[in-house]
Order: C-alpha cells, then structure tokens, then sequence
C-alpha cells in the first residue's frame, strides 16, 4: 500500500512537471520573438533617420551647387558687360586680360599636375625665366654678353663681337610656412646660370648655376623681418632692362646693386589713406669688393676682418599718383675695415632714390650716392681702397677712396604690353684721391678707370603675361686715370618665357 501511493506520488509530479513544461515554452518563445521585432524596429528607425539626414544632406549640397553655378553666371555675364569682345582697331587690353583668364584657369586645372612637393605640409611655388640673348658688340668689353666697361684693344678679337647666351635664365623656388606670433613666415630663393665657364671645348655655352638672391621672411600688418641675401635695401632700385639680369643694368655705373647677407627691421607707418613712410635699418656682412683668395676656401676681408658688421639705415616716403605709386627714400651706410696693423679704413655711403610718375604712362626712377670706401656695394667700380706704396711695405699708406655716381631712368609706357626705357648713369672716383693713392686696390675692372658710364635705350614687348620681346642698344665709354678713353656699342636682342 506504501508502496503503491509512492508510485501514484511520482506519477502525478511527473504529470505537473509536463504540464508547466508544455505551457512555459510558447511564453518563452512568444517572448523571445518579441523581442526580436522591438530589437528590428528600433534599428529600422535608426536607418530611416539616417536615410532622411542624407536625403537632407543632398538637398542641401544640391541647393548650394545651384547658387555657385548661378554666382558663376552673374560674374560671367558681368564680365562681359564691362570687357566686352574687342572688335578690329580696338585696345589690346581686352585680349591681354582673356589670356591672363586662360592662364589662370589652365594654372588652377593643373594644380595637381604642377604643383612641387615639398618634405613638409607647406606650399612650395617654382618659377623661373627662360631667357635667350643674341648681342653683338662693336668695341672690347668686359663681358660680351653683358658687358659693364669697356676694355683696351689689344687682342685680335677686341674690335668686336658677335654671339648668343642662355645664362641669364633664372631659376626661383618661394615657401609659404606657417603663421608664428601674428607673423607669416615665407622664403625664397633664386638661382641663374652666370656663375663661369667649365674648363671645357665651348665652355662658354655651359654657364654655372649661380645664387643670386635669398631671403626668409616673417610679416605682420606693418612690421617685417627679412633675413637672408639681397639688394642693398639703402639702395633698393634699378633700371628696367632684360639684356641685362646677370648684373642690374648700369653696374659700375652708379648702381649700388651688390647682393649682401644681411638682417633688416622694416615698419610701414601710415599717414593717411594714400600715403606712408617706410623705415628700414638692419646689419649687413661689410664686404669690400676683394676678389676670393681661394677658390674653395673663405677667408677674411678686410671689412669681416674688423670684427662687426655694416649697419644701414633707410627712410622713404609714398603716395599715390596717377594710379601709381610716388616714392622718395634717403639711405645711409657705415662700415669698419682693417686692411692689416694700424690700417683702418672707415667706410661710408649717403644715398636718395626716386619714383616719380609723371602720368598714367611716362614715370622717372633713379638714384644717386656718395661715399667712400664702398667696393663691396659695388660703388667706385669695385675699388675701396688706394695704396701710396708697395702693399708689403709697413709704410706704404692705405687710405679710402671718395667716390660719387648715381643714375636715372625715363619710362614710356606705350600701351598695355609696350613699354620704352632710356637712362643714364655714371660712376667716377674723386681725382684727388687717385693722385694720392696711385696703386689702386685690385678688383673686379681695371685699377686704373677713374670714370666709367652708360647710357641705354630699350623696348619690352609682353605679347602675353608669360612671354617677353626685347631690344636694347647701350653706349659704353671708361675713362682712365690719365684722361684717356674708350667706347664701345652693344646691341642686345632677348626674347623669354616666364614660368
């Protein structure tokens, strides 16, 4: 009997627990599904926000798209309103601003294509000149290709030349950094090939590349700091000509035009809307206008052989005239040079420079100094300095030599894209002084010139921004200590590719 209600006790637990077993799983299931379906919806949701946010996103893109096409239109249509399409007999500015369009616009679709990769994040810009110059010279020069003074006959080639160069091409980089304290910082530097000849059959035709100029720069609104090798910035102008970039035109003829390592402050201050005045000051590398004693070595001159540098100075003045920029700057220049025990040279320099437009086409530039001792910015024909004596005798006198010269430019500008320059210019160390100091200080033109000048006349004709034409005639004429002279003509024909 016990036995038989244990029996009837498991059967009916086994009964219950089949029961709650075969009722808990269609809950469960019916729970689990549930689940699922909330789980699917809420990501269903979550997609159509997204669809709907692109959807708005496009619309948007859409619509600012249109507003650019129809920016585009209105500019188009307002260009030409004001340039019109040029008919027959009208100026040539209209064409020349198309061209300018085209280049812009083939420069911006090739950017990728063009542009020069640097090892940092910042933009890299290369230009250049390509430069071809046929000249032919009736007289002995120093360079026939770009001659400054003209030289005794005395060779059988020295009654003239004829031939063709390529080294006054020009090479340039420029960087654009980054901003520090305010200040953008930029850099560039440019190259030629006027550097010498390779000891080579026809060398002549194989120039080595040259540094010409390089500077870094940090500019705020009105200050900025320049570092690196330039013009005298006391002395910032020359001439306008083509058949002469190797050295500026009228060197050795009044233009203190010497690229020298230097460190200038400049500060804009402005006086009015139209007008401003630009101070300058800075040190500079005292260079004297010694040829190098080594061709791989440097040493000393006299001026770095004093132990400071030069100091300059340079206040200018602007304004707007007649669409252009009048300007009228007044410079100074001191040095220290030893030129051996007891022999100190002190060097100096006063110079102006000038801008004057005239009219919207005719304008005069130059320049003019006086100084003594200034070789080394190419001032008395490279000559500081005159000896009484032999140099290795201890009592042979060593004293600077007075020099004054200066230059002057008149430019006619024809129409957009011709344009007439003629000027003359002169450089001549004091008579005095020569007779004093009879032994001249050797340099890069004879010791002996105690006058030289040139006078030239050209036109530059840009058909396109890109491309250049020009023709120049110049007159050279060098005096000597004795009174005699020598001339001589160059005729020079350039035509270039800017880059």
């Amino acid at each position: 009997m016990l036995v038989r209600s244990f029996l009837n006790w498991r059967w009916k637990v086994l009964a219950a627990g089949m029961v709650f077993v075969a009722t808990s799983f269609p809950v469960l299931a019916q729970e689990t599904l549930q689940d699922s379906i909330q789980s699917l919806q809420k990501q269903t949701s979550e997609l159509k926000a997204m669809l709907e946010e692109m959807k708005a996103e496009m619309v948007r893109s859409h619509t600012e798209t249109m507003a650019l096409r129809q920016e585009l239109e209105a500019t188009r249509e307002q260009l030409a309103a004001v340039v019109p399409v040029p008919q027959a007999g009208e100026s040539p500015a209209v064409q020349r601003l198309e061209e300018d369009q085209q280049l812009l616009s083939a420069k911006v679709d090739d950017q990728y294509q063009t542009k020069v990769e640097s090892a940092s994040k910042y933009r890299v810009r290369l230009s250049g000149t390509v430069l071809m110059n046929l000249f032919s010279n009736n007289g002995f020069v120093d360079n026939i290709d770009f001659p400054s003074f003209v030289g005794q006959y005395g060779t059988q080639y020295s009654r003239g030349s004829f031939g063709g160069t390529l080294r006054q091409s020009q090479i340039g980089l420029e960087a654009f950094g980054p901003q520090i304290k305010g200040a953008r910082v930029s850099a560039d530097v440019q190259f030629d090939f006027a550097g010498g000849f390779p000891s080579t059959p026809d060398g002549t035709t194989l120039g080595l590349p040259r540094l010409r100029t390089g500077a870094v720069r940090l500019t705020w609104p009105r200050t900025t700091i320049v570092a690196g090798q330039d013009a005298p910035f006391f002395s910032p102008r020359s001439p306008t000509s083509v058949a002469t970039l190797a050295l500026p035109e009228f060197a050795y003829s009044g233009n203190l035009w010497t690229w020298i390592p230097q460190a200038r402050l400049e500060r804009r201050l402005d006086l009015s809307e139209s007008s401003s005045v630009l101070l300058q000051g800075g040190i500079l590398d005292p260079l004297t206008g010694e040829l190098p004693s080594s061709q791989f070595l440097r040493t000393a001159g006299a001026g770095e052989a004093s132990r400071q540098p030069a100091y300059a100075a340079r206040t200018a003045w602007s304004r707007k005239a007649f669409g252009q920029t009048l300007t009228a700057g007044i410079g100074g220049y001191y040095s220290r040079q030893a030129w051996g025990p007891y022999r100190n040279v002190d060097a100096w320099a006063g110079t102006a420079d000038w801008t004057v437009p005239l009219s919207n086409r005719w304008e005069l530039s130059g320049e003019s100094y006086r100084g003594r001792a200034i070789g080394g910015l190419g001032g008395g024909f490279g000559h500081s300095v005159g000896y009484s004596g032999p140099v290795s005798s201890l009592s042979t006198q060593i004293g600077g030599l007075n020099s004054a010269g200066g230059w002057a430019q008149a430019k006619f500008r024809q129409t957009e894209r011709l344009e007439w320059n003629g000027g003359f210019g002169q450089d001549t160390i004091l008579a005095g002084d020569l007779r004093r100091f009879p032994v001249v200080q050797q340099g890069y033109i004879d010791p002996t010139v105690a006058r030289n000048q040139a006078a030239f006349i050209n036109l530059i004709y840009r058909p396109r921004s890109d491309f250049l034409f020009s023709v120049e005639y110049r007159h050279l004429r060098t005096f000597g200590i004795s009174g005699n002279s020598a001339g001589a003509d160059h005729i020079n024909v350039g035509m270039g590719v800017l880059f």
